[in-house]
């Protein structure tokens, strides 16, 4: 190999499993993960053979397409580290790292169980080329992996055996193949805007973007965040019936839940993006904005949530009741999973000094302006 600075060229091998199928584990031990890292260069010096002057280095563990595809790219980045602190000339070529006493070198290189039952593992892998090589090198493998780049049949089965499960098929992708891929299926489920926004933090880190979701909320990412506008907010630019209005907020909330999912998915958080006077909240599995303080000559203040069909508990709303039973909010906060309304309520009655008494109002609440608000009578 020749000396000076390596570039990394990041790829990974695909495992597109067969319906219904699962590894019964998802690292290789130290020796498991070298004996495929021989494999996987024997396939891709067939594909290209600049590759022999680049040393690969090989994760031996089975992740989704969430966990590689985050900001900074921690997988590739750590393997890509660990690689290059092997001395050159130890190993050949060809640098694998697998799991010792159950664990992986470093915590990037770690799968989570919680992404173990997609249809698709990757395992990640790297070619570090010198400088001279690398620009060239990167151009064949974009071309070659796109054509022709199914597995040998030898790392197939060997795959195979070792994970126990069947395989439809087995082929590398560069990176830029995977985000492609990744892009495509997104949009295929009608979130391209939130495609847009990870590509942004990947890729484009220092750069702000913004975009709207398919059901008009605006969203942006700033500062390794995502902003999302708040769904009062969202709400207030409606027209339609009431009808309509609770509807459309319940389809809103939906789309939080899924992008706050993805994006933690991602490694990345969900804020709320509130108007000036607002002060936006996250807490864990909800987001929450509060709107106004209590205001003494009003009675104490409750809790009151609201349900949609399917969705169950859509907001909660901290409101007190004033002269002739008006009502006004005080807080509104978005429960993003079914874990977080117990501890949600225990904290907005703490925070505001009332029972933890949940009033469950059976469908969204809308004020005469349409806005999400309280009932103006006691519910008993």
């Amino acid at each position: 190999m020749e000396a000076g600075p390596l570039q990394a060229l990041p790829a990974v091998l695909a495992l597109e499993l067969s319906p219904g199928e699962h590894p019964r584990r998802l690292s290789l031990d130290r020796d498991e993960a070298a004996e495929l890292a021989a494999l996987v260069a024997l396939d891709l010096h067939a594909l290209v053979p600049q590759v022999e002057q680049a040393r690969l280095a090989l994760a031996g563990a089975l992740f989704d397409a969430v966990e590689l595809l985050r900001p900074g790219f921690p997988a590739w980045s750590t393997l890509d580290e660990l690689a290059r602190r092997i001395p050159r000339g130890q190993l050949e070529n060809v640098v694998a790292f697998g799991s010792h006493e159950g664990r992986m070198p470093a915590q990037p290189l770690e799968p989570d169980p919680s992404y173990a039952d997609g249809p698709m593992r990757l395992l990640p892998l790297s070619l570090l080329a010198p400088e001279a090589l690398a620009s060239e090198l990167s151009e064949r493998l974009e071309v070659e992996l796109v054509g022709r780049g199914e597995a040998g049949t030898r790392t197939a089965d060997w795959l195979m055996r070792t994970f126990g499960i069947r395989l439809e098929h087995v082929r590398y992708l560069s990176r830029n193949d995977l985000l492609a891929l990744t892009c495509v299926q997104y949009e295929h489920v009608n979130l391209a805007p939130l495609w847009q926004l990870l590509e942004a933090a990947m890729l484009t880190p220092y750069r702000a973007e913004t975009t709207l979701s398919a059901r008009g909320l605006a969203l942006r990412y700033a500062d390794g965040k995502v902003w999302a506008q708040s769904p009062t907010q969202w709400l207030a630019t409606q027209t339609g019936d009431i009808a309509e209005r609770r509807h459309a907020f319940a389809g809103i909330v939906f789309e939080l839940r899924q992008y706050a999912a993805l994006l933690q998915a991602h490694g990345l958080s969900l804020h709320l993006d509130v108007p000036p006077g607002g002060h936006a909240e996250l807490g864990n599995g909800w987001l929450g904005e509060t709107v106004a303080s209590a205001d003494p000559a009003y009675d104490a203040p409750a809790l009151f949530a609201h349900e949609a069909a399917g969705l169950g508990v859509v907001a909660v709303t901290v409101a007190q009741r004033g002269p002739g039973g008006r009502a006004r909010a005080l807080a509104h906060t978005y429960p993003l999973q079914p874990a977080a309304l117990g501890p949600l309520v225990t904290l907005l009655a703490d925070r505001f000094g009332t029972a933890s008494d949940l009033h469950a109002l059976g469908s969204i609440q809308l004020d005469e302006h349409g806005l999400l608000g309280a009932p103006a009578t006691a519910l008993h």
